[in-house]
């Protein structure tokens, strides 16, 4: 991308402080506010990661063995509300507030306080979760859907329970990220630089907007809806009691109108760092810009009409089911274009297998299967016989950690000497790697083959004969566990003493890359003035052939 420097009146750069201070006190930079994000969603994944272990553990034999059933039912609640809400969610938006301004050309977001405010929130709604352990009646036991009637039982007789705590901290989620996609949205909208068109911005933007885009139109229904539940449970209301002709449905609605498009708010911003990290590292231009663009854009308006496949087994009519399996595979078209684009971007190329660059490979070849199980579950036949069997929970895994953790992994790597103005190990990186890719496959793949031999999910014991397959995939989930220790390791030693990185170690395009590593506090002396398009687009599709910096 091509850029001259504009007058500009906002006076000269400041230097970035270089106190680690500043990372626990309420700043409005969007460059600490990112930092803010990544480190606590991390922490919190670590947090939901043991949990899952635990259950792992237990899943191990199929007798009732290390845990009793309500704190089991405690921990898989726990454990998915934490890696949804408090670490995919979080560490995505940490990302987008960190590059986002960079990509675009801007100074800052457009509202710095309240970008700090939706933040601040995150800590809250985690300790929330947390503490509910030690509530008398225990923590929420009703999944991370919390479907009523299960979710509106009271049977312990406390005000303050278990359920009440999470759904109050649903609320606070709700909030927190309605105000950062508000300020995100406007600052894409608003403050791009002169010459940064709209198909000028890089992919990673189209894909935040348009996931930003769907928790603004979609996330009140859910945010609502526990409002609603909070207020069956604690005020006595109606609103989905069936005892008191409420209606339980409803709820369902209300939830998957936001829990499905909330999968693409989860995967869109992967999408776009799979559109960052693979033409950088196949020393190309992406493939089919426009086109990557256009279905960023598709897929959060098709995302906005898939809902009910989710309720295919809850008394939907057929017609409605009809309706919504064809839409359900409709949404495979704009994400085929993705998967497309991509393969056409490293045919042929000049590969280079850094370590951003595996994570990128690796979570893009399982999102193809995570894809096909997707349109498998897409078919009504299909869809109701495996129903709330472990086929649903790898399929999904398949979606949430294969392939959207691997993009905040490859996010990570990949801009960490811009980050932190260090390089990380390569070493320690490709181990990471490896043991990450062995370990969710051997969790997850044994988790298809259980569910079609029909093992429900959310038990803590099971039929005998259950119990090779369980035991391969909590081996993975141990080394899933195993393999943080040297993404923590390379981390924290790279920050502290790693080698200092240049300003574009890895020649890429981009305005991000103009800066110095890491960027002043304004992050640009002057604002650019953009002048060609990204990626190389527009420019005879020119193969770069310069080799990365090692």
């Amino acid at each position: 991308m091509t850029t001259i420097p504009a007058a500009d009146a906002g006076g000269p750069l400041r230097p970035q402080p270089a106190s680690w201070r500043r990372y626990f006190s309420f700043s409005t930079d969007h460059k600490v506010i990112g930092v803010q994000y990544l480190v606590t969603a991390f922490l919190f994944f670590l947090i939901g990661g043991l949990f899952a272990m635990i259950v792992r553990a237990e899943l191990l034999t199929p007798q009732l063995d290390i845990v009793d059933r309500s704190l089991y039912n405690g921990l898989f609640t726990i454990h998915g509300t934490i890696m949804i809400f408090l670490w995919i969610f979080p560490a995505n938006v940490g990302l987008a507030n960190y590059l986002v301004p960079l990509m675009i050309g801007a100074r800052e977001t457009a509202f710095p306080v309240l970008n700090a405010l939706a933040f601040w929130l995150i800590p809250v709604i985690g300790i929330l979760l947390l503490l509910s352990f030690f509530l008398p009646s225990g923590t929420a036991q009703a999944g991370w859907w919390s479907y009523p009637p299960v979710s509106i039982q009271n049977p312990s007789g406390h005000l303050i329970n278990g359920e009440f705590v999470w759904l109050l901290a649903m609320v606070i989620s709700g909030i927190s990220s309605i105000m950062g996609a508000v300020n995100l949205v406007t600052t894409i909208v608003q403050m791009r630089a002169p010459g940064m068109t709209f198909f000028r911005m890089p992919i990673y933007v189209w894909t935040t907007l348009s996931a930003q885009l769907l928790q603004l139109f979609c996330l009140p229904a859910l945010t609502g809806a526990a409002i609603m539940l909070l207020f069956d449970l604690s005020l006595g209301t109606d609103f989905f009691t069936p005892s008191k002709q409420g209606d339980p449905i409803i709820y369902q609605h209300l939830f998957w109108f936001y829990s499905h498009p909330a999968v693409y708010v989860m995967a869109l911003p992967a999408f776009g760092v799979f559109s960052e990290v693979l033409p950088a590292f196949a020393r190309k231009p992406l493939f089919g810009y426009k086109n990557v663009a256009i279905s960023s854009m598709l897929i959060c308006v098709i995302s906005t009409t898939v809902w009910v496949h989710h309720m295919f087994a809850s008394a939907t009519p057929n017609w409605m089911r009809i309706v919504f399996m064809a839409t359900s595979m409709l949404v495979a078209v704009p994400t085929g274009i993705k998967v497309f684009a991509w393969v056409a971007t490293i045919w042929r190329g000049k590969l280079h297998f850094q370590t951003p660059m595996l994570f990128a490979l690796g979570g893009v070849s399982m999102f193809l299967f995570a894809g096909i199980t997707g349109v498998m579950l897409a078919a009504v036949p299909f869809d109701i016989h495996v129903n709330n069997t472990y086929f649903v929970v790898g399929h999904f895994h398949y979606v949430v950690f294969n392939t959207i953790t691997m993009a905040i992994y490859a996010g990570i790597y990949y801009w960490f000497p811009k980050i932190t103005g260090r390089m990380y190990s390569e070493g320690w990186g490709k181990l990471h790697f490896w043991l990450t890719l062995i370990g969710a496959n051997l969790n997850f793949f044994p988790m298809h083959a259980l569910g079609l031999q029909g093992m429900v999910r959310r038990i803590a014991s099971y039929d005998p004969q259950y119990t090779g397959l369980n035991v391969v995939a909590s081996v993975g989930a141990f080394l899933l566990g195993m393999s943080t220790l040297p993404f923590i390791a390379n981390m924290v030693s790279s920050w502290l003493q790693g080698r200092k990185a240049p300003d574009n170690p890895w020649n890429a395009t981009g305005l991000e890359w103009t800066t110095s590593s890491p960027p002043p506090s304004e992050n640009f002396a002057e604002i650019p003035i953009v002048t060609s398009e990204p990626y190389g687009y527009g420019e005879q599709n020119r193969l770069v052939i310069d080799p990365l910096s090692t």
